[in-house]
């Protein structure tokens, strides 16, 4: 749905654009809304941004809905007029990072059940073609989907949960058409190309097939939150409003998914939230047979499982082992009483993860804020595995898609600063390793040594060692000149590694530092770091954050003039809390779908989300959570002072966070700001949170991002 409007359109609206000039900025209505929970009243001025998905997707816009919309736009066109001169700037960004990538490229092969699957690309294309080949390389391409043909006539569209059945003669898939992460599932015959009249909607997009050949499981969404509460059973040729309903997650806190295990044998139907996990499962080859619960959640206690032989593997953090520690259980008992200890729990070392193989398995842990993968064959002690060795100072190091039990060969990828992704296939009985692929950056003046990394620690106000992660072109100076873009995350536990980009090279050539800063609320460091993070911690993540800032320029790596912040999501947050907290400390700041008004999104139960994170963020409706969020909340603490420059982007059809958080921001922003500095907003009306769903439109997205940075540098070659 494209939503744009003209001028005319505009000045006839709400706005106050003064002297029909785009060149003013746009100044947003301002409604009184007061606020009041705990005694505490707020007021909110653009509370009557907020939209109902039904107002969102009407055809015939209200007069709040067209209001909503008319703002919108109108930022849109001041930053279109405030960045005019960059646009050939933009244009030549674009096709310098669109020239670096191989546009006929593949994906590795992988074997399953004797075809080996690919995926592809042609040149110029946005979207793949995802293809097999009976037997090996020497079959004949079967073309599953044509991502492109599929694709035409599409704002947006993306296929998730590709799932070919058993007998290798349908493949099921998802398709979104919205970016709300809301998927129809459809089947094609594989032997002819038909599309079955199955059309299962408003899904997760994964379809998992029992053995049958004809019986498939799938999540259902609630239609007003996004949560993944209900598991189905569709059988092939029925109407959607037939399928069984075999599982519902009514504790609003949990959401649930559905998988099959490695070995094929079952089906597990899995439950979770921040603090608690639960799983159940299912005989692959008896579909209409009863679910067995492994074991039954409890407050704070978190598993996973996997499957080998007669027993059940489980990562679980159990009997207060913080790190996880893994455990086996007979398939026959698997209440806690029956599980028995394979690796224990270690203060040092996260257990993240395993992959099982006939002769060996595979632990995928964190030491030092560092991937570690680590083989042992079975019946030895742990103790007794080996390590696969890594040079850089920083990098990623991950177990890829290793889908054959029956096999001493395991597939790893590999990927640093300096590093393009690589694919390996390791040989663990032998220790031979071979490169199956790395990504080709097509640019004759690349080379992995005209470019230093490094991985340093700052000392937080509390004493706490974080580190960064940091890349740079050699030659260039580290005297406090430099230009430096700061990078974070730092919630949900989820870890920041170092990786390489292509895209970054734009920036790196022309001067930057890139370092991304390892902040509580990840979990590099260990569970510790997630915990320390969170809650009535989360002011650590943010501290974390300026203190590895201040550390940066305190070593003239940069400077407060040079120096750069950017992060997306929960990392918008972290970039709202930051400019609040320490304006004068950056140059610019880039906060992509930003989650920045936390109070009133936390106490709204009807946003997607919004229930299954109190264990993240706390529960407003316990006051003393109220009021810890209150203090950081960046929507709810902007002040009449100077801020940095400021860009901010967001998508319409965002689900996670929605367009009103980021359009609410930037308002209140423009009302109490008292510096000339540029504040601009990109907000994307085709897309939802993952932005625009093209390979290559995806970096004009990029492009604007670095031409705002550049341009703050004087950079506009």
């Amino acid at each position: 749905m494209k939503i744009k409007l003209t001028l005319t359109a505009l000045l006839c609206s709400g706005l106050a654009i003064a002297q029909n000039n785009m060149k003013e900025t746009p100044q947003a209505k301002k409604i009184e809304k007061k606020l009041t929970v705990h005694g505490d009243t707020r007021v909110d001025n653009y509370f009557w941004m907020r939209l109902s998905d039904e107002q969102k997707e009407a055809k015939n816009p209200d007069d709040q809905t067209q209001d909503v919309l008319d703002y919108l736009n109108a930022e849109n066109d001041y930053l279109d007029v405030q960045l005019k001169h960059t646009e050939a700037f933009q244009e030549n960004l674009f096709n310098e990072m669109v020239g670096r990538i191989k546009q006929d490229d593949a994906s590795v092969p992988y074997m399953k059940n004797g075809y080996m699957y690919y995926v592809r690309y042609e040149k110029g294309a946005d979207y793949a073609f995802y293809c097999r080949k009976k037997g090996g390389d020497s079959g004949k391409e079967e073309i599953m989907l044509n991502g492109p043909k599929m694709a035409e006539g599409t704002s947006y569209f993306a296929i998730s949960g590709r799932s070919v059945s058993p007998d290798n003669k349908l493949i099921a898939y998802g398709v979104d058409l919205v970016s709300r992460r809301e998927y129809t599932i459809h089947v094609k015959n594989l032997e002819t190309g038909e599309l079955l009249k199955d059309k299962i909607t408003n899904t997760e997009g994964g379809a998992v097939w029992a053995n049958d050949n004809k019986t498939f499981f799938y999540v259902k969404k609630d239609p007003v939150t996004l949560r993944s509460f209900q598991i189905y059973k569709h059988v092939l040729g029925t109407d959607q409003k037939e399928d069984k309903l075999v599982f519902e997650e009514k504790d609003e806190t949990f959401g649930c998914f559905v998988y099959k295990t490695k070995s094929n044998d079952y089906i597990m139907i899995g439950s979770y939230q921040t603090l608690s996990s639960e799983y159940r499962f299912l005989d692959a080859n008896d579909p209409n047979g009863k679910w067995k619960v492994i074991q039954p959640r409890e407050r704070n206690h978190e598993y996973s499982v996997s499957h080998y032989g007669d027993h059940f593997y489980i990562v679980t953090n159990d009997g207060n082992a913080q790190n996880f520690k893994l455990m086996r259980t007979p398939v026959s008992k698997t209440e806690k009483e029956n599980w028995t200890e394979v690796v224990a729990h270690r203060k040092d070392v996260l257990l993240e993860d395993i992959d099982i193989f006939k002769s060996y398995y595979v632990l995928s842990e964190r030491k030092n804020g560092l991937n570690m993968l680590r083989i042992i064959p079975w019946g030895s002690s742990p103790d007794q595995g080996s390590y696969i060795q890594f040079d850089d100072p920083a990098y990623t190091a991950y177990t890829s898609t290793n889908l054959e039990f029956n096999t001493d060969v395991l597939r790893y990828g590999y990927t640093s600063l300096t590093t393009p992704n690589t694919i390996y296939d390791f040989n663990m009985k032998t220790g031979e390793r071979v490169i199956k692929k790395r990504s080709e950056v097509l640019d004759k003046d690349f080379a992995p040594d005209k470019y230093a990394s490094e991985r340093i620690f700052a000392t937080a106000r509390d004493g706490v060692k974080v580190p960064i992660s940091i890349v740079y072109k050699k030659g260039t100076k580290l005297d406090g000149s430099a230009p430096l873009l700061l990078y974070a995350y730092g919630s949900y536990g989820s870890s920041m590694d170092a990786y390489f980009s292509s895209s970054r090279l734009s920036l790196l050539n022309r001067g930057f530092i890139f370092a991304i800063a390892h902040i509580r609320g990840g979990q590099e460091m260990g569970r510790h770091w997630y915990e320390d993070g969170k809650l009535l911690k989360k002011k650590n993540t943010f501290y974390d954050f300026i203190d590895c800032g201040k550390f940066l320029t305190e070593k003239n790596y940069t400077s407060p003039e040079h120096l750069y912040a950017m992060g997306g999501s929960a990392g918008g947050l972290l970039m709202g809390a930051i400019i609040n907290m320490e304006p004068k400390l950056w140059n610019g700041v880039i906060a992509a779908v930003p989650f920045v008004d936390v109070v009133s999104t936390m106490l709204d139960e009807s946003i997607p989300l919004t229930t299954g994170e109190f264990d993240e963020w706390g529960n407003p409706k316990n006051e003393e959570y109220y009021h810890y969020m209150k203090s950081y909340s960046p929507y709810d603490n902007v002040q009449k002072m100077d801020y940095p420059n400021l860009l901010i982007t967001t998508g319409y059809w965002d689900s996670q966070v929605q367009y009103w958080e980021p359009a609410k921001w930037i308002a209140k922003l423009r009302e109490y700001k008292t510096d000339n500095n540029m504040l601009l907003m990109k907000c994307n009306m085709d897309v939802g949170h993952g932005g625009a769903s093209g390979r290559f439109e995806r970096l004009k997205e990029v492009a604007l991002e670095y031409a705002f940075l550049l341009n703050l540098e004087g950079i506009s070659e």
